[in-house]
């Protein structure tokens, strides 16, 4: 497979963030996580998918379904370089803390196994957990050296919390805490990736991009 696939999230010019996906339940998150998390190991980065509350087997599917809609029918496993840049970790929801994470991590990296340099955290309890956990959370990553990790959050409809950027409850008192907040909106026919927050120079929040919303594949910024 030729590594030319792009992402449009390159038009934000986004690097290096702690980044966030907002939508309701069912309405994508996670297919935008895999497709944030293939175009950094298609340009040759070390990913780590951690999946709250989903199996490995779960998580593999993501990756080829995705990947099958970006290519001529491929999977993952059929493609060494995308292979060996990719591991994924699970967690049960009542396991998962910042701690274990870290020790799970340090001893990939220790024993030379894996040392990513991106992460997506699939399944992180916003509303379950604590401001103090989350900011721990983002020391630990730091301190490993991620350049790169994505959220997936899930909001209601029914809750109208804000905070002053637009960005849902729960994460309307944490939104400080990310650099990058995107958020899935259906409309009609059509379904934007909105831009609520973006700390990087000459990107507005407002910017969106859309999405096909049969496959839930970014197109375009506009």
């Amino acid at each position: 497979m030729e590594q030319d696939m792009k992402n449009p999230l390159h038009a934000l010019n986004i690097s290096q963030t702690m980044g966030l996906v907002m939508a309701r339940a069912g309405l994508g998150k996670t297919a935008i996580l895999v497709q944030l998390a293939l175009d950094c190991m298609l340009m040759g980065n070390k990913v780590l998918h951690v999946s709250i509350g989903e199996t490995v087997d779960k998580a593999k599917s993501w990756y080829d379904d995705i990947l099958s809609l970006l290519s001529d029918g491929e999977k993952v496993s059929q493609i060494p370089e995308i292979m060996r840049n990719r591991m994924i970790m699970t967690f049960k929801e009542t396991s998962f803390s910042s701690a274990k994470l870290e020790e799970r991590l340090r001893d990939l990296i220790e024993q030379d196994i894996f040392q990513p340099t991106c992460m997506v955290i699939d399944g992180y309890d916003f509303a379950g957990g604590s401001r103090e956990a989350l900011v721990e959370l983002r020391d630990v990553l730091n301190r490993l050296g991620l350049r790169q990790v994505w959220f997936s959050g899930i909001c209601h409809r029914d809750d109208r919390q804000r905070s002053a950027l637009g960005v849902p409850a729960p994460c309307h008192e944490v939104d400080d805490i990310f650099n990058t907040v995107l958020m899935i909106n259906p409309e009609g026919g059509t379904t934007r990736l909105d831009v609520l927050k973006c700390d990087v120079q000459g990107v507005k929040p407002g910017t969106l991009l859309t999405l096909d919303p049969s496959t839930m594949l970014i197109q375009k910024a506009v």
